[in-house]
């Protein structure tokens, strides 16, 4: 029976597993997460909803808050991505380190 979920990250995390039995030769059952299967297709979607449910269960942060994160990639979207679904403001900012191309 196909699962019907309440909204989209909720989806983050229910990653298939598949045997690659035949790439990788072994008595061992080898088994690969496919994390690419979250909707931002990034194992960092599982980061970030983990990190806004955890401001949530301590209190630390409650609606229409303002989350503020340095970042330079996949966990700043995951952010932006589970943030604009729970209304969360987002900003992101990126350190002067990093690359223009970035």
């Amino acid at each position: 029976m196909t699962r019907i979920y309440n909204n989209i990250s909720d989806t983050i995390g229910s990653t298939p597993l598949v045997r690659v039995g035949k790439i990788i030769k072994s008595r061992a059952t080898v088994l690969a997460k496919m994390e690419g299967f979250n909707p931002l297709a990034s194992v960092k979607d599982r980061i970030g909803r983990s990190m806004i449910d955890a401001a949530e269960r301590e209190g630390k942060i409650t609606a229409g808050a303002t989350i503020i994160e340095p970042t330079s990639g996949n966990t700043g979207i995951a952010l932006a991505f589970v943030c604009a679904e729970r209304d969360y403001k987002c900003i992101l900012a990126m350190p002067e380190s990093m690359s223009i191309e970035r």
